[in-house]
C-alpha cells in the first residue's frame, strides 16, 4: 500500500484510463469499427491466438460468416472475407495485396521461400527459377517413381487382408515415400517399416506451432533473439532445423550416389547449375524442405479427406467403383492407374474435387495486406494496411457458387455443372456454374501464390 501511495496520482489516472479509452476507440471509432465480430476480438490479438492454438478456426469461421455475414472482424486490424467479387481483388494475379507478416514466422531467416515470401517482385523470380521442376510436363517424368510406391503400397495392404490398421497413418506414410521418390529418387523406406522416424510429429508441431504464433510474430522474433541465451522451444523451429537437415542430407546423398532419374532434385540441380548466384545452395535446400515439410503433410491430409467422405457415403463409394470397374474390364485402366487414365474419369475426379471441397488442408485464412490505397470490399472501405483474408472452408460453402446443399458430400454437382455448361445451358449466370465451381475451389489457393505442388499432389491422389 505504501508503494501505491507513492505513485503520483496522474500517473494512477493515466493507467486506469488508457485501458479504458483503448477499448473506445476500437469499439466506436477504429475505421473498422462498424463491421462485425467478436467482442474480444476487437480489441486483442489474443483471439485469434487462442482459436488458432484451438485449431478450429475452420468451423469457428464458417459459423460467424453464418452469423455475421460477407466481413467479419477477428483482430483489432484484421477481417474476415467471403465475398466472392474480393476474391480476385485480393489474391488475382497482380494484386497490389501482400502477404501478412504471418507469414514471416514461416520464413524466419530463409532467403529463399516459395510459400513465405512477401516481397512479390522477389517470389515471381524466385518462381520463375523452380517452376519447370513442378510442371504438368515435369509430371512425365515423375509418375514412374509415383507408381513404385503405389506398387509398395499396394502390397503392404495385401500382408493385412481382414486386419482392422490406422487408414489415416498408411496414407501419410504413402505420401511421404512418395515424396521421397519424385524429390531424391528415393523412398524414405516408411511404408517397408510400417512407421516413420519422427517427421510427422516434427511436422505436426510446426504446423500447430506457426499457426497461433504467427498471429503474434513480434513473439517469434523476441523469442529467435533470445535463442542463444534460452534454447529453442518453439516447434516451428523444426521446419528451419531437423527438417532442413533431413533435406540437406538427402541432397548430399543423392549428389553421391548419382541416378539417371529426372525427378525434381535434378531440375533444381539443372537450375543451380546454371545460376548459382541467383539460386545458390541454401536455395536449393530451402526447396527440399518445402518439399518434405508440406508436400507430404497436405497430400495425406487430402487423400484422407477423400477416402473420408467415399466410407461415409456408401452410396458414392458404390459408383465410383462401379466407374473404376467399367473402365478396367474395357481395357482402360493400367496397375497402376496413370494420370491421363484417371484424368478420364469423371466420377473420380468429382469425388477428387467434392472431398477437397468439404475438407481443404489449409483451414486458416491466407492473410494479406491491404494496399496503400486502401480498398473496397463486399461494399466497404478498407483503409491501408488491414489484414484481410479468405478461409477455403468458407468459400466452399458459398451457396451461390456450390448449391444449398453445401454441407453434403455429393460429387454430382460437379458433373451436373459440367454438362449444363458443356450444353450450353446457365448462360448468362453471374455465379453457380462449373466454371465458377473451379474458380473458387481454393483448396491449392489462387492467383499467382497459387501452391506450386498442386499437380504433383493431384497426380499422387
Amino acid at each position: 500500500m505504501p508503494a501505491l501511495l507513492a505513485i503520483p496520482w496522474p500517473t494512477i489516472i493515466l493507467l486506469a484510463i488508457a485501458p479504458l479509452t483503448w477499448v473506445v476507440y476500437q469499439r466506436f471509432f477504429h475505421p473498422l469499427a462498424s463491421i462485425p465480430g467478436p467482442f474480444l476480438a476487437s480489441l486483442t490479438r489474443l483471439w485469434m491466438t487462442k482459436h488458432s492454438w484451438d485449431g478450429d478456426m475452420n468451423t469457428t469461421m464458417i459459423a460467424l460468416h453464418k452469423k455475421h455475414g460477407p466481413l467479419v472482424r477477428t483482430g483489432p486490424n484484421e477481417l474476415s472475407v467471403a465475398d466472392l467479387a474480393a476474391i480476385k481483388t485480393i489474391y488475382g494475379a497482380g494484386t497490389p495485396f501482400r502477404k501478412s507478416d504471418w507469414y514471416s514466422v514461416w520464413q524466419g531467416h530463409r532467403k529463399f521461400d516459395l510459400f513465405a515470401e512477401r516481397n512479390e517482385k522477389i517470389h515471381a523470380q524466385q518462381r520463375r527459377l523452380v517452376s519447370r521442376a513442378y510442371s504438368m510436363e515435369a509430371l512425365k517424368d515423375l509418375e514412374p517413381h509415383v507408381n513404385a510406391a503405389i506398387e509398395t503400397f499396394l502390397s503392404k495392404m495385401s500382408t493385412f487382408k481382414d486386419q482392422s490398421i490406422d487408414m489415416g497413418k498408411w496414407t501419410q506414410l504413402f505420401a511421404f515415400d512418395i515424396i521421397g521418390e519424385v524429390t531424391f529418387s528415393k523412398s524414405f523406406g516408411f511404408m517397408e517399416a510400417g512407421s516413420d522416424d519422427g517427421s510427422f510429429t516434427a511436422i505436426e508441431t510446426a504446423l500447430r506451432s506457426a499457426a497461433w504464433i504467427g498471429q503474434v510474430p513480434w513473439l517469434y522474433w523476441l523469442h529467435d533473439a533470445l535463442v542463444p541465451y534460452i534454447g529453442s522451444h518453439l516447434g516451428i523451429a523444426a521446419r528451419h532445423g531437423s527438417l532442413r537437415t533431413t533435406a540437406s542430407n538427402e541432397i548430399t546423398a543423392r549428389q553421391s550416389r548419382g541416378s539417371d532419374r529426372k525427378d525434381i532434385l535434378s531440375n533444381l540441380l539443372a537450375t543451380h547449375t546454371a545460376q548459382p548466384e541467383a539460386f545458390n545452395s541454401e536455395a536449393l535446400t530451402s526447396m527440399a524442405t518445402s518439399n518434405i515439410f508440406a508436400g507430404s503433410d497436405t497430400t495425406a491430409i487430402s487423400t484422407r479427406a477423400i477416402l473420408y467422405h467415399l466410407l461415409k457415403n456408401p452410396a458414392c463409394k458404390t459408383i465410383l467403383v462401379a466407374e473404376l470397374d467399367a473402365a478396367r474390364k474395357e481395357g482402360k485402366l493400367s496397375l497402376p492407374v496413370s494420370l491421363a487414365q484417371a484424368d478420364r474419369l469423371p466420377y473420380l475426379q468429382a469425388v477428387m474435387y467434392e472431398a477437397l471441397r468439404l475438407h481443404p488442408a489449409v483451414g486458416m485464412s491466407l492473410p494479406r495486406i491491404s494496399p496503400s490505397s486502401g480498398a473496397t470490399i463486399a461494399g466497404r472501405f478498407v483503409p491501408a494496411g488491414t489484414t484481410v483474408g479468405a478461409n477455403p472452408w468458407v468459400i466452399h460453402r458459398d451457396s451461390q457458387v456450390f448449391g444449398d446443399d453445401v454441407e453434403t458430400f455429393r460429387p454430382e454437382r460437379w458433373i451436373e455443372k459440367s454438362q449444363a455448361e458443356s450444353e450450353g445451358k446457365g448462360e448468362g449466370e453471374k455465379v453457380g456454374g462449373y466454371g465458377d465451381m473451379q474458380r473458387f475451389f481454393f483448396a491449392f489457393g489462387a492467383g499467382a501464390r497459387m501452391c506450386l505442388g498442386r499437380n504433383i499432389s493431384w497426380m499422387e491422389m
